[in-house]
């Protein structure tokens, strides 16, 4: 099997474009290697479909003309996501509020000349409706949301209100419309309740969350499996849920978050201030869980049987403490950059957060692709390129080129 030297090898592997044989020949082997010995072949080459899909997404037409509706699409994982759908042909149209700060993705992408830009907020049905109705999306991927933990403390009613109603609102125009065929709600890892367990929590572990936002987001996910059982079990409308880790990479400005803070600090020079240096949490650059996002919205299109919740997070080896990452971010950025530890009186954050995405691995054939390292040089880099006043449009698509390029992206350090 690990040569693919059977006849059903050699015949799975002419079936594939040359140009990608040697690729298919290189995931046989590594699902080869992991999977049992009586496990088919035939069924090595289902599980690793996904991730030669993922490979190929820079090819992959699927979302070519397809109508796609992004809540959120104003923040710093919408903005990105709306240039790399855009990059693949999509009609998508965006209902956010107005991006907040004189800094931020959204304006410096240009996102508004790529996408049909709504301002509005989820919280208000009426406004979501109208714009949801108009758009007649084939897809919805749900981002809207307040996603930051100590917001979360300081305006609750707030913070509860968007991530639990505006998920209610989201779902029933997608009950209504009858045009929706895959619905996708990005939650986040802190959805569990957190045992401080050195193991990552799978998708069948409790649902938890101990701090207002953590909660919501828990309640997110009821409510999504809710509308799921009680009005769109006939499989019309594909519903999923994704659990993803700690995001970084350019362009996020948000306050209360490692990199953007070490980031503001280096730009001025100062010390960088690290409040939870011993934190571990599973850091990966955004287009990870992007391309997981397209994935899973896409198979669960194609097959309805392939729907549920998906844990999205790094290797494993990229559950790191905040002290590594802002390690990696100083020697990444250069020019003397360093860190201290300053005494945090704040509101309670998990020490320990991992996640165990085998099940995104075997059912969809998915793998992360920039490890935790390169994941911070390409965010300093962004930055860089920002600060010296690239265009900063083009240089995100060429690292959306660069992440799924063949030669450069796989399991890149």
């Amino acid at each position: 099997k690990a040569q693919c030297t059977s006849e059903e090898g050699r015949e799975l592997l002419s079936a594939c474009p040359p140009v990608f044989r040697e690729e298919r020949k290189s995931s046989l082997r590594h699902f080869a290697a992991i999977y049992p010995e009586d496990v088919p072949l035939n069924m090595l080459s289902k599980m690793m479909e996904g991730s030669m899909q993922t490979v190929w997404l820079n090819q992959n037409h699927f979302y070519q003309n397809k109508r796609v509706f992004v809540t959120g699409h104003t923040g710093f994982k919408g903005s990105w996501l709306c240039v790399l759908l855009a990059m693949l042909g999509a009609e998508v149209t965006g209902f956010a509020l107005p991006p907040a700060g004189e800094e931020n993705l959204f304006i410096l992408a240009g996102v508004e000349d790529r996408v049909r830009s709504i301002f509005g907020d989820i919280r208000d049905l009426d406004a979501l409706s109208a714009a949801f109705d108009a758009a007649r999306p084939e897809i919805v991927l749900h981002l809207a949301a307040q996603p930051i933990v100590r917001e979360g403390y300081r305006d609750p009613i707030g913070t509860y209100h968007t991530n639990v109603m505006g998920t209610v609102h989201i779902l029933d125009c997608v009950r209504r419309s009858g045009c929706v065929r895959s619905f996708l709600n990005v939650t986040t890892d802190k959805v569990y309740q957190n045992n401080q367990w050195p193991w990552g929590y799978r998708e069948s572990d409790r649902l938890g969350g101990f701090d207002p936002y953590a909660s919501s987001k828990s309640c997110s996910e009821l409510v999504t499996e809710s509308y799921r059982r009680s009005f769109l079990a006939d499989g019309g409308t594909a519903v999923s849920t994704a659990r993803a880790g700690n995001v970084i990479g350019g362009g996020d400005f948000a306050p209360d978050r490692i990199l953007p803070d070490c980031v503001r600090a280096a730009r001025e020079g100062r010390i960088i201030q690290v409040r939870n240096p011993a934190s571990v949490r599973p850091y990966q650059h955004v287009l990870d869980p992007l391309a997981a996002y397209l994935l899973i919205a896409q198979r669960q299109y194609e097959d309805c049987t392939l729907a549920g919740s998906y844990n999205v997070g790094p290797e494993s080896g990229d559950c790191i403490t905040t002290g590594v990452l802002a390690d990696l971010f100083c020697q990444a950025w250069g020019e003397g950059a360093c860190w201290e530890h300053v005494g945090d009186d704040g509101p309670h954050e998990a020490a320990v957060l991992r996640l165990d995405c085998s099940k995104l691995r075997v059912q969809l054939g998915w793998e992360p692709r920039w490890r935790v390292g390169r994941a911070v040089e390409e965010t300093v880099a962004w930055t860089k390129a920002w600060l010296s006043g690239r265009e900063i449009s083009r240089f995100m698509e060429q690292q959306i080129q660069a992440f799924f390029d063949t030669d450069s992206a796989n399991h890149s350090k």
